[in-house]
């Protein structure tokens, strides 16, 4: 993983970046703003970018956007400051990190800002054969194709096979080709001049350069437009590319790895991709199963993403219930791991008891129940206490959560739903979207919440 340092270092960012390095980062500084755009258009990417507060955040988010230079942003500051936390959010940072660091705050903004996980569970049969197949393949140049329904973890394989590989010191670069429009995709693999379009303030390094001696991904390589295929296989066949107004070609030497969704045969028959191109890919064909076709793998990944959201949102960490557990192997999973662990991290905010109970996991359209779950879960933790203990009489001499549970009785299932709204609002330091996505609910439905509370004079974190 690729680490940017933007700001002055003093101590506080130099430890930041020592605690990356010792996490396995790569770390690069800037001084400012202006010298870290200069590197990234010279094709030293980052995969994350810890710029100082004190730097113009705002306009730097907006030059990489104008520039289409793809990385998150995460701002830190000293002493906690809450309003300078709240403004680097606005505008547009993922996340902010207090200083002097944390190490362990440090560790969890960095993996969950670039999603850089490659564990590989695979205890279900069918798993450990794709696992197997692709520790054997690993090792060579040739070329990988990753197939599979949304959601199995085919980036994850792709960052598994390319850390099993001879390049696994090298750069490991991916482009999401469904995520970038049609006229901007080809600058983006390949490159541009200074000049070469409107907006082409300088020459920018494309994917294909940065990823020179390393691994390129592209992902969703099945969203691409025909035209710039037949560029991509000249790519691929002769390893060279052009940078869109260059006038000699660039060589390049990369191994390439690209992931669909869709049946790429399919999209042949039907004209939708090039047959030539198609084959060049299919050198090696890793099929990832869906997880309902891998039930065996449900447990343990269930578990780990507990313990993971329990550990970044300081929690206890929890064993999942039998029942719980039965509830999860149960359900089909449409989508796939990812689904999965979305649920497991909403899970454990909803959680009430000393292990993960069945009612704290809200499947897939049972977001509108989520708030009555959440009031069931409590009112039977408090009838849990209230068997076990005495009835409190003093409330100077009862425990911090047996005062909370007390408070909670009375309460509607909409005042739950503000406070857990709220709080996951807190958590997120007011990111709408990250806020969402715990909750399980639609950007649309959170924005019509904060409205209505807002109207009703509440205040609202980030609002």
């Amino acid at each position: 993983m690729r680490l940017m340092i933007v700001g002055s270092l003093q101590s506080h960012m130099t430890e930041a970046g020592k605690i990356a390095v010792k996490r396995g980062a790569k770390v690069q500084h800037a001084e400012d703003t202006e010298q870290a755009l200069a590197a990234l258009r010279a094709g030293n990417g980052a995969d994350v970018i810890m710029v100082d507060v004190k730097q113009p955040i705002q306009k730097f988010i907006g030059q990489l956007e104008d520039e289409r230079i793809a990385a998150p942003v995460v701002a830190c500051g000293i002493d906690n400051d809450a309003k300078a936390a709240v403004a680097a959010i606005k505008a547009g940072a993922k996340e902010y990190v207090p200083l002097p660091p944390n190490a362990e705050l440090i560790a969890a903004v960095l993996e969950a800002v670039t999603h850089e996980d490659v564990n590989m569970i695979a205890g279900d049969p069918v798993m450990k054969a794709v696992v197997a197949m692709a520790d054997q393949i690993a090792p060579s140049d040739a070329t990988v194709l990753i197939t599979g329904e949304s959601g199995t973890g085919k980036e994850v394989m792709s960052n598994y096979i390319h850390n099993k590989s001879k390049r696994k010191n090298e750069a490991f670069i991916s482009l999401n080709c469904a995520a970038i429009p049609e006229n901007l995709l080809e600058s983006e693999l390949f490159g541009h001049e200074k000049g070469a379009f409107t907006g082409a303030v300088g020459r920018r390094i494309g994917k294909f350069e940065e990823a020179n001696g390393g691994t390129l991904l592209l992902d969703e390589i099945s969203e691409m437009h025909p035209s710039l295929q037949a560029k991509l296989l000249r790519a691929i066949q002769e390893r060279v590319i052009d940078r869109i107004g260059g006038n000699k070609p660039v060589p390049v030497d990369i191994r390439l790895i690209a992931t669909s969704n869709r049946n790429l045969e399919e999209s042949v028959r039907k004209g939708e991709f090039r047959e030539d191109l198609y084959f060049r890919l299919n050198v090696i064909n890793v099929a990832l199963p869906a997880l309902r076709n891998r039930p065996g793998d449900i447990p343990p990944l269930a578990q780990m993403f507990a313990d993971k959201y329990s550990e970044q949102n300081s929690l206890p960490k929890k064993k999942i219930s039998d029942a719980a557990m039965e509830k999860l192997k149960a359900y089909h999973w449409p989508g796939n791991v990812r689904e999965l662990e979305n649920t497991m991290h909403r899970t454990v905010l909803l959680s009430q008891k000393p292990e993960i109970e069945d009612t704290a996991i809200i499947l897939s359209g049972q977001a509108e129940t989520m708030a009555q779950a959440y009031a069931d879960n409590k009112a039977a933790a408090i009838a849990d206490t209230a068997a076990k203990t005495a009835p409190i009489e003093d409330k100077s001499q009862a425990s911090e959560e047996d005062v909370e549970m007390a408070n909670f009785v009375g309460k509607t299932v909409a005042d739950v739903e503000r406070e857990l709204i709220i709080s996951t609002l807190d958590h997120c330091l007011g990111n709408r979207t990250h806020a969402a996505k715990i909750l399980g609910i639609s950007i649309r439905t959170l924005r019509n919440k904060i409205n209505q509370y807002t109207d009703e004079g509440v205040a609202v974190p980030g609002g």
